[in-house]
């Protein structure tokens, strides 16, 4: 079951260059928002707030009704959220099989009760992705990008999350292997989890999703369904910051 995420007025950044600035948003239970926007419009900023791995200058985040403003990264996982970043988030000296178990064992922990259910959520997680299955045995590190970037997200939901965070799931994809990987993204969505993504395919991205929201400069530019903002004419002079 998804969760509702809301944003108001977060502003953040690094030190004291802000780079975000008073960003509202709200993903309802079970929807999906893209975040487009050119580079160093604050689209990962905004993501690791979002999840924990930077600190808001100002501005609320919750989830639900929990406020999760100042909660650390585990704080927040364990409230729900799962982040799958763009770059190193698999153990490559892993088996694809230990990489999804080390998912579940990140919040469950090793009880008996525990690695009696986890078989079971692995098949459950498998049927979103069964380009993977083949690769059980094998370590992640000798898989395709592609295929290592379905066993990062697989293991994020062994998580049982309400709200799934995707920073770029296609960099670095072919497009044979992206449009696989947004094939995944739209079996999770039939599960009813939230999804907010960051992509830098805008046409991938946002048709993955219900809304689609454009950042430029550290604000919010546009939001709209995510299919009228696919067909704005003035998208591309939107991107430049230009009205």
């Amino acid at each position: 079951m998804g969760a509702t995420l809301t944003l108001f007025g977060i502003q953040a950044g690094y030190g004291g260059n802000t780079i975000l600035h008073g960003v509202d948003l709200q993903l309802p239970a079970g929807g999906a928002l893209t975040v487009i926007g050119p580079n160093g419009s604050g689209k990962s900023t905004l993501l690791k707030t979002v999840v924990g791995l930077l600190r808001p200058h100002a501005g609320s985040i919750l989830l639900d009704s929990h406020d999760l403003s100042q909660a650390d990264a585990p704080a927040r996982a364990r409230a729900g959220m799962a982040y799958v970043p763009q770059e190193d988030n698999v153990f490559l000296n892993l088996s694809v099989l230990d990489n999804l178990r080390l998912g579940w064992e990140f919040l469950q922990g090793r009880t008996s009760a525990v690695r009696s259910s986890v078989d079971n959520r692995i098949e459950q997680v498998l049927l979103l992705f069964p380009e993977i299955r083949p690769h059980l045995r094998k370590s992640a590190g000798l898989l395709s990008g592609g295929q290592r970037q379905m066993v990062a997200m697989a293991s994020a939901l062994m998580q049982t999350p309400s709200l799934l965070v995707l920073d770029e799931p296609s960099a670095g994809l072919s497009p044979k292997n992206a449009a696989l990987m947004f094939e995944s993204i739209a079996r999770i969505r039939q599960t009813g989890i939230s999804l907010l993504l960051i992509e830098q395919n805008v046409k991938l991205g946002l048709a993955a999703a219900d809304t689609g929201l454009l950042l430029v400069a550290g604000q919010v530019r546009l939001i709209r369904p995510a299919a009228a903002l696919a067909r704005d004419p003035d998208l591309h002079q939107l991107y430049l910051g230009k009205s």
